[in-house]
């Protein structure tokens, strides 16, 4: 469908792609990847027709369609949500002025049996079958669905675009891509601004979507969910592997230890070689053969191996004093801003050790909660730090508290003791400052280096609670494995604000839900909230329309095989919460019994009832959950 034949980008000497090709195909799904500053945003510019390329050139069909999805916009002004992505459809108004045009043309002519006049009802049946293939027939309806499925609110879509931060403007300018239904999707870094919600209605889109699709991103599930091939840049050239993202990895450390033997295969060829010329480079009886040598090594194609890609490097934040038990405690906490409540009467504990996740859609509260938390926001209720607690704080706007006149390798170096400081550079390296560019002053480094460098930061100093406020939306696919690594080997608390699932997964052990000016806590990793939730949507499903349930529900649900095994499976999952949670309320109560027999004996009176009353509310919130849970399961049984 598409052709990429022999592109060439070159920057002064330097070839940023070198001679790259290769073929996509009507329903190819393609991951492009490659390290920052590889030439993965060009290559998208140039298949978009963007950007020109050095030399070569992109050959596609005549008509097709391309969508294209920069990482920066320049936004339109003066329209409404809806009217904005209304543009997606000038297509369809301009057939539909033909339409009028050829109607208007018809009822003026009388020459009912000439040629003429019949092809312009030919023409005229074309350009109205034109506009029902291309969705005209339900405009105002494809374009809530899509902005909906964005995240947008129905009462959000007549208000002005100028009322809406650039994150959402950049959701519409994401509905005008999809909704204008090209051959071929080309997005860079779509997920960037979107929720864990919109995420995955786009990846249901995408899925489904006839045309094809190539996306830059460095969410790896996204990736894993939609891509069926993978296309890396490495060292200007192109690797095209017929796999999803993760099964891309292991086939190319596999390609790269290869690339690694060879590479020093031809190395000790070379140094045998020119030993050789060196040893007989004045023997007139060996002349013929130093001559041949000569000029093997002169056509010898050197291999290169990139660095950075057999580099590992393990990061450790600083080992700090022990917390008490209770970490962070809010009671009936209330934010709002004039008449906007964001919060109403919300309550979390978060325990010593605990990895929890602020998750939900943007705008209901998480990063208002952590404001509060780290006494940031004036509110109603009540947050208390437990005993000897010490924030590390990474806001999205962190970057701006760096001291500008200092170097990148100066602002760690400030911070860093013990022996953390022997492997900075490589710290730095690993959050992609390589070699001279940790001289860099920090007053001349983009945002994204700005945020990368305040993540360093907080690594080097010592704190038992961090609060990382979507702490990956600068980083690329190696490094957030480089920081999830460090915070799973954390001995301390985590807070973390992120819609990036496949760095939540294996990490964050609770999750709390913001919704409705609400918070709901949710026992178990990342991959269990969004699969109870999908059971508490079917559920909600079948309350709204009890008019599809059928007399006899519970004999005809689950039809399939793999539907009763699905079943057996949420079954599974929540008997396991339940039991957690029966062990949970179990130790609250022992708990609660101690502190009172403690109390009872006058023992540090003011400190123990405090405790005694933060157990007593958890183990009511306990009780709650173990209610809710039993009810879930009790209704999947009931399905069976």
């Amino acid at each position: 469908m598409v052709s990429i034949n022999n592109v060439s980008v070159l920057f002064g000497g330097f070839a940023l792609l070198d001679s790259v090709s290769f073929l996509i195909n009507k329903r190819d799904r393609i991951g492009l990847t490659g390290k920052n500053g590889a030439g993965k945003s060009t290559l998208l510019k140039i298949i978009a027709g963007e950007q020109e390329p050095t030399s070569g050139n992109v050959s596609c069909p005549g008509g097709l369609k391309i969508g294209y999805l920069p990482q920066v916009v320049v936004y339109a002004e003066g329209r409404s949500i809806r009217d904005e992505a209304g543009q997606a459809f000038n297509d369809i108004r301009e057939l539909n002025e033909e339409i009028a045009r050829l109607q208007t043309e018809l009822s003026e002519r009388e020459d009912y049996e000439s040629d003429a006049y019949m092809k312009l009802i030919e023409r005229l049946n074309q350009q109205a079958e034109q506009v029902h293939i291309r969705g005209g027939d339900n405009v105002e309806g494809e374009i809530e669905v899509v902005l909906k499925g964005l995240g947008f609110r129905r009462e959000d879509l007549d208000r002005p675009c100028e009322e809406f931060s650039g994150g959402w403007r950049m959701r519409v300018e994401l509905a005008k891509v999809l909704l204008a239904r090209p051959d071929l999707f080309l997005l860079d870094e779509p997920t960037n601004h979107l929720d864990i919600e919109s995420i995955t209605w786009l990846e249901s889109f995408l899925q489904g979507y006839p045309g094809a699709v190539m996306l830059v991103s460095h969410d790896r599930a996204f990736l894993d969910n939609i891509t069926t091939r993978t296309v890396e840049i490495s060292l200007g050239k192109i690797h095209d592997y017929r796999v999803p993202y993760t099964r891309f990895t292991e086939l190319r450390r596999e390609r790269i230890e290869q690339q690694r033997r060879a590479y020093e295969n031809q190395q000790k060829q070379i140094k045998d070689t020119e030993e050789f010329i060196e040893r007989f480079r004045y023997k007139p009886s060996k002349s013929i053969q130093v001559q041949s040598r000569i000029k093997q090594l002169d056509k010898l194609e050197r291999i290169e191996v990139e660095q950075e890609d057999t580099r590992h490097v393990h990061v450790h934040f600083q080992p700090a004093a022990r917390a008490g038990d209770i970490v962070v405690l809010c009671r009936g906490i209330t934010k709002a801003y004039g008449d906007h409540v964001v919060l109403r009467d919300v309550d979390a504990e978060i325990l010593r050790g605990e990895k929890v996740a602020f998750v939900g859609r943007n705008g209901e509260g998480k990063t208002t909660l952590v404001r509060v938390i780290t006494g940031q926001l004036q509110h109603e209720g009540t947050v208390r730090l437990g005993h000897n607690v010490r924030v590390g704080y990474f806001a999205q706007n962190q970057a701006d508290l760096l001291d500008p006149s200092l170097s990148v390798f100066e602002t760690v170096d400030r911070v860093a003791v013990g022996k953390i400081r022997e492997k900075l550079r490589d710290i730095l390296g690993a959050f992609l400052f390589p070699g001279e560019d940790v001289d860099k002053k920090v007053k001349v480094l983009s945002g994204g280096e700005r945020s990368r460098l305040a993540m360093v930061k907080l690594l080097l100093e010592p704190y038992n609670l961090l609060i990382l406020d979507e702490p990956t939306n600068h980083l690329d696919l190696r490094t957030k494995e480089i920081l999830k690594e460090a915070l799973k080997s954390f001995e301390g608390t985590v807070i973390i604000v992120s819609h990036d699932r496949d760095f939540l997964s294996g990490l964050a052990g609770k999750v709390y839900e913001f919704a409705g000016k609400r918070l709901k806590e949710y026992l178990g990793g990342i991959t269990d909230f969004l699969e109870t939730k999908k059971v508490e949507c079917f559920r909600e499903y079948e309350q709204a329309h009890p008019d599809r349930a059928t007399p006899h529900a519970k004999e005809t649900f689950p039809r399939s095989f793999e539907e009763r095994k699905q079943r057996a499976r949420e079954i599974k999952r929540a008997e396991n919460r339940v039991k957690q949670l029966e062990e949970n309320i179990a130790a609250i109560e022992k708990d609660i019994d101690r502190m009172s027999r403690q109390i009872s004996d006058g023992d540090e009176l003011a400190g123990l009832i405090w405790e005694h009353s933060a157990a007593s509310a958890r183990l009511k919130e306990s009780m709650d959950e173990w209610t809710r849970e039993n009810e879930i399961l009790e209704t999947l049984k009931n399905k069976i």
